[in-house]
C-alpha cells in the first residue's frame, strides 16, 4: 500500500471519543498498520446527494486541522469531539498545504496532478464535510498559494529563481515559491477555489499570499514580477482573484502577517494591510505574540504580554480598517458594502477581521491563561472572530469555554 493510500480513509464520527487525549502534551502515534486497520474496520460516511453550504457564523471560532489529520480517522474523530463539546463553530482544513499538493480528490481533471502526488489527505473529504455540516460546523478550506514545491517542480518556469543560476530558489527550510506575478498560478488557484467550494467547503482561506522572506534573499530573481514593486504586484493578484470569484458565491478570506496591522511598509513581502482589505470578505492577521521581535511596542519579550499585544495590534487593525476613507496610491478597488467591491466610496468594518490565535509553545509556554488572554484581547479590540493555530492539532482545552446547550 502506498503512503498516499495509507493516509486517506473513511470514518463514522463518534462525538465523544477520546477527548481527554487532546490535553496539552498528549501524543498521537499511528503506525501504517494502525491506519490501515481503521480503514478496514470502519463503514464509509454516506455520500451527500447535494452539496449544501453552512452560512458564515456572525463570530467565527475555529480550530485548524492539517491534511494529514483529516486523513487519519481516529485523530480527526477527537477533533470533532472538541468542536462539539467546546465553544467552536468552525474548522479550518488544509486543502493545499506547504507541499503544494491537494488533500482531496478534485472533480476538475486539470487539478488531478496535485492529488496524485499528495502525501496526506482524505478520500472521503466530501462526506466528512457533509457530516460537519450536519453538526452545524462551518468549514473553511485553507489554500497555501505561492509557497508551492509541487508546482515549482512541475513548472520551474513559474518559480522564483536564484539570480545567479536561474534554478529554482529555495528558502531557509528548503521550500520553493511560485512567482506572485505568474498569471497561470492565479488561474490555477481560482480553479482550486471553485472545485473546493463545489466539494462542500464553505469558505476558501488563502494563505502565503506573499513574496518569500527567509533564505538567500540576496540571490533571488522573479522572472514574472521583475522589478514591479512587491505591494503592487501582490495587489494585482488580489484584484484578479476577486474579479474571478465575486460572482461564484464563494466566501473568501486571506491570512496576512501580523505586523501588517502596525507596519507602514510592505515588510518586503508585498503585504500592506490596506491593499488587502478591498478584495476579500475577511482578513485574518496572524498576530502570534511569539512572532514579534524583542522590544516591539516597548516589550522586552512580547510572549509575556499575550493579552496586551493582541489587544494593541488588533485595535490598530480596526482603526486602520475603519478610518480608511481614500485609497492609498495605486489602489484600484474600493469596497462599498460588506458584499461588493466597486470604485467609489469605501466601506470597511471590524466585522471583516479575524484574529489568528496562538496555541503552541514557541518562545514561551502557552497554557490556558495565555491562550485565553489572546482571545480576550481580540474581544477587547472589538474583533469577535478568531481562529486558533496549533500545527500539532493538539489544543489547550482549558482555554476554551464549554459548548452551550440549546
Amino acid at each position: 500500500m502506498t503512503q498516499k493510500s495509507i493516509a486517506v480513509g473513511v470514518v463514522v464520527l463518534g462525538v465523544g471519543v477520546g477527548i481527554a487525549l487532546l490535553a496539552k502534551g498528549a501524543t498521537f502515534e499511528y503506525s501504517a498498520a494502525d491506519i490501515v486497520q481503521e480503514i478496514v474496520d470502519r463503514v464509509p460516511l454516506e455520500v451527500p446527494e447535494k452539496v449544501l453550504h453552512v452560512a458564515t457564523p456572525e463570530a467565527v471560532k475555529a480550530i485548524y486541522m492539517t491534511s494529514c489529520v483529516v486523513g487519519t480517522p481516529s485523530f480527526r474523530d477527537e477533533l470533532v469531539a472538541v468542536l462539539t463539546t467546546k465553544e467552536f463553530n468552525s474548522i479550518v482544513i488544509d486543502i493545499k498545504d506547504y507541499t503544494g499538493t491537494l488533500s482531496y480528490d478534485p472533480d476538475d481533471a486539470t487539478l488531478d496532478h496535485a492529488w496524485e502526488h499528495a502525501r496526506c489527505g482524505a478520500r472521503d473529504m466530501r462526506e466528512f464535510i457533509a457530516h460537519l455540516h450536519e453538526l452545524g460546523i462551518y468549514v473553511i478550506g485553507r489554500v497555501t498559494v505561492f509557497q508551492d514545491p509541487h508546482m515549482t517542480a512541475r513548472r520551474p518556469d513559474l518559480a522564483v529563481q536564484f539570480a545567479s543560476t536561474r534554478e529554482t530558489w529555495k528558502d531557509g527550510k528548503g521550500l520553493s515559491f511560485t512567482d506572485v506575478s505568474a498569471q497561470e498560478i492565479w488561474d490555477y488557484h481560482i480553479a482550486i477555489a471553485k472545485d473546493a467550494y463545489a466539494a462542500g467547503f464553505d469558505e476558501i482561506n488563502f494563505d502565503y499570499v506573499r513574496f518569500p522572506s527567509d533564505g538567500p534573499m540576496s540571490d533571488i530573481y522573479f522572472p514574472h514580477s521583475g522589478v514591479t514593486p512587491k505591494d503592487q504586484a501582490l495587489e494585482k493578484f488580489f484584484a484578479y482573484l476577486h474579479d474571478n470569484l465575486k460572482d461564484t458565491g464563494i466566501v473568501t478570506s486571506a491570512d496576512i502577517f501580523g505586523m501588517t496591522t502596525t507596519a507602514t511598509f510592505d515588510l518586503n513581502i508585498g503585504q500592506v494591510f490596506e491593499r488587502a482589505l478591498p478584495y476579500f470578505d475577511y482578513i485574518a492577521p496572524m498576530v502570534y505574540p511569539s512572532h514579534y521581535p524583542p522590544g516591539f511596542n516597548g516589550w522586552a519579550d512580547p510572549n509575556e504580554y499575550p493579552y496586551e499585544l493582541i489587544a494593541y495590534v488588533m485595535d490598530e487593525a480596526v482603526r486602520r480598517a475603519e478610518s480608511t476613507t481614500t485609497p492609498i496610491a495605486g489602489m484600484t478597488h474600493i469596497r462599498t458594502s460588506p458584499t461588493s467591491t466597486t470604485y467609489t466610496k469605501p466601506f470597511y468594518s471590524r466585522d471583516m477581521l479575524r484574529t489568528w490565535i496562538q496555541d503552541f509553545d514557541y518562545g514561551g509556554e502557552y497554557g490556558p491563561a495565555e491562550v485565553r488572554a489572546q482571545i480576550q484581547g481580540s474581544y477587547d479590540a472589538g474583533v469577535n472572530s478568531w481562529m486558533v493555530w496549533a500545527p500539532s492539532n493538539r489544543y489547550t482545552l482549558g482555554a476554551y469555554e464549554d459548548a452551550t446547550v440549546d
